[in-house]
């Protein structure tokens, strides 16, 4: 029998499969590198992208905050000039209101009573004055009660008094203008 020594011939075999496990080792190494960076570089992209979406979106929002302040600023002067518009429309509704009120107190108050005050509240009126008697008192209320500018009269307060040597009735009285009234008598006027 022949013999043939393959040792060498093992040991360059496994020379070169260690060569290419090294060389496939490197490869694969490169490649993970490679896949490593590419990965890096596209979520360092994505996030420079979304970093200038970001100040794009900034700017943006503050300049819409400069419009709604703006627009806040553009209601509140429109509110105010609202404002205004009401208080000259109700000066202009109540400016004759007086008169109506000295008008129909004239008219309503009866003989024997006399008012020493008039104090007006918006619509509320508070008069006080001295009758000669709680029917004349009565009689006030009643007028009052009756006229088509004036309601709901509430008596406050009476008591006897004496004035100037006489014995008169001291009262004290509210009522309410009606507003309806004065502005329908006032479309009839103008007609």
């Amino acid at each position: 029998m022949i013999r043939i020594n393959l040792l060498p011939h093992r040991e360059a075999a496994k020379k070169a499969r260690r060569e290419q496990f090294y060389v496939l080792f490197g490869l694969v190494a490169l490649l993970a590198a490679v896949i490593i960076f590419a990965v890096y570089t596209l979520i360092e992209t994505q996030i420079e992208q979304q970093n200038r979406k970001n100040d794009f979106l900034k700017q943006e929002i503050a300049v819409l905050d400069k419009q709604l302040e703006e627009i806040k600023q553009l209601r509140e002067k429109t509110n105010a000039l609202l404002a205004r518009k009401k208080v000259i429309e109700d000066l202009q509704r109540d400016r004759g209101e007086t008169v109506y009120l000295l008008s129909e107190l004239t008219q309503q108050v009866p003989e024997g009573v006399y008012l020493k005050s008039l104090k007006q509240d918006g619509l509320k009126v508070n008069i006080a004055g001295y009758a000669q008697s709680n029917a004349r008192v009565s009689a006030l209320m009643r007028n009052l009660e009756a006229s088509p500018w004036l309601e709901q009269p509430v008596l406050i307060e009476t008591k006897a008094v004496v004035l100037d040597g006489r014995r008169v009735n001291e009262f004290s009285m509210s009522f309410s203008l009606t507003r309806a009234a004065a502005d329908e008598n006032t479309g009839e006027k103008a007609k």
